[in-house]
């Protein structure tokens, strides 16, 4: 008993004097890269009225083909805005993010080709790019103020990037829209009628102006545009979403965040890791600016595993990200750099939801090309369908052509140093974001996606 006392004694002597070293060491310089703090002057403002509208409209399956899925079905608060599996299931599935499964009665026909993304600060002035491959971006000299693949049969009215890029998930079979000719909504999507009277987004439009709710709402919030049922466009519909979006995730008050503006600090960890980040490891060449993104396109050798994305008639699984938009062999499998506010509870990560660890995908960003041809399937979260998912990744030519269009260098980074660097985008997480959460109900009385 007498040597464990010594023993005892001589280690907490050691974690003493190891303690008032630490207490002596200078602390680690701040990076002198690093982002000046976020102010109300980096987002639009938003109207309170317009983002309850747009709240119930977020939540109301009645915006769906089938009545059953919603915009809350695959951008959840419960999953981090997103649904917390790879390649999730809309129309044709029941439940709510990892536990959603396919409904054998109206079995889905593929899954949602790419990862849902998450929804924090897209209220942000910055964001004038959106979805992966960048399809819907803000253009003045179109007649919309928009370019998207309507090009210039763009529909007028939409007050944002924002707004715009909520009417496309609608006239999207796998994800609102439902199978060809179950619906009116899906009908028309087959003949390619979006737009017009009797096109996709007015069907969707119509099926809310005949709820008297909603009617009074919209003359409420748009006085001057809706004076009855008649009013009501898809674009206020896509207005109000966007005002609820913009109001109800941003997240601006992390740990670091209030590091910036002085009235915080970070953990050891966290400040090891911040000088990774902005110095040695590199990841703010890309995850750079007020929210970590330089709103560009980088090719990262992501593995390619789902359905691909194409037209209906085409059969390739590929997913070229941003050449689909642009054409040029330089674009081919880069995708636009996500912000990271939040990240550690948007998982799986990557444009397809390809990691479900996070320390195993910076690992990945840091070598792309030697975590393409080391890729652990089981890293993907896939729920049971009957669809063949791994066809690009079998085919060696694909794999190589992945990773040919990789053009960082890779960063060798120990153990760790990945620690610390998720430690850091732990910092990023703003724990108290969502201010009106999910409504009770919504006024076509259907189910509100809601996880138990």
């Amino acid at each position: 008993m007498e040597r464990i006392g010594q023993l005892a004694g001589a280690v907490a002597l050691a974690l003493a004097a190891g303690a008032a070293l630490a207490a002596d060491a200078p602390a680690p310089a701040r990076p002198a890269n690093l982002p000046p703090p976020i102010t109300d002057a980096d987002y639009a403002p938003v109207r309170l009225d317009e983002a309850k509208l747009g709240q119930l409209l977020f939540y109301d399956p009645i915006l769906s083909g089938n009545r059953e899925v919603s915009c809350a079905t695959c951008h959840n608060p419960a999953f981090g805005t997103s649904d917390g599996v790879s390649l999730g299931i809309g129309d044709g599935g029941k439940g709510l993010g990892p536990a959603r499964v396919a409904d054998p009665e109206n079995m889905p026909e593929q899954r949602v080709p790419r990862n849902a993304q998450a929804l924090f600060n897209l209220g942000a002035k910055e964001f004038t790019v959106l979805f992966a491959d960048g399809r819907i971006e803000a253009d003045p000299s179109k007649p919309s103020g928009l370019r998207t693949p309507l090009d210039d049969d763009m529909v007028q009215g939409f007050a944002s990037v924002l707004s715009a890029q909520a009417m496309f998930p609608e006239v999207s079979p796998d994800e609102m829209a439902g199978h060809y000719q179950e619906n009116e909504i899906s009908t028309v999507v087959r003949q390619g009628i979006f737009t017009g009277p009797g096109g996709a987004w007015d069907l969707i439009a119509r099926r809310v102006a005949a709820i008297p709710a909603y009617v009074s709402q919209f003359e409420a919030v748009y006085p001057d545009k809706v004076h009855g049922a008649g009013d009501i466009a898809f674009t206020d519909i896509s207005n109000a979403i966007a005002a609820f979006v913009a109001y109800e995730w941003r997240a601006d008050a992390s740990p670091f965040d209030a590091y910036l503006r002085g009235t915080g600090t970070l953990d050891p960890a966290q400040t090891r890791g911040m000088g990774l980040f902005y110095g040695e490891a590199g990841c703010s060449a890309c995850h750079s600016g007020k929210f970590q993104s330089d709103q560009a396109f980088h090719a990262m050798g992501m593995p390619q595993f789902g359905p691909g994305k194409g037209a209906r008639f085409e059969t390739t699984v590929r997913d070229e990200g941003r050449y689909r938009v642009t054409g040029r062999p330089e674009d081919l499998y880069a995708f636009r750099t996500p912000s990271l506010r939040n990240v550690t509870e948007t998982g799986p990560w990557g444009h397809d939801g390809a990691y479900r660890d996070l320390a195993a995908f910076v690992r990945a960003h840091a070598d792309p090309v030697a975590a393409l041809a080391d890729y652990d399937r089981s890293q993907a979260i896939l729920p049971a369908l009957p669809v063949k998912d791994w066809t690009a990744m079998d085919n060696p030519d694909e794999v190589a052509a992945i990773a040919a269009a990789v053009k960082v260098t890779p960063v060798k980074l120990s153990d760790a140093q990945v620690a610390d660097i998720v430690a850091f985008l732990g910092a990023l997480d703003d724990p108290g974001v969502s201010r009106l959460g999910v409504p009770d109900a919504v006024p076509s009385g259907l189910t509100v996606a809601r996880k138990d």
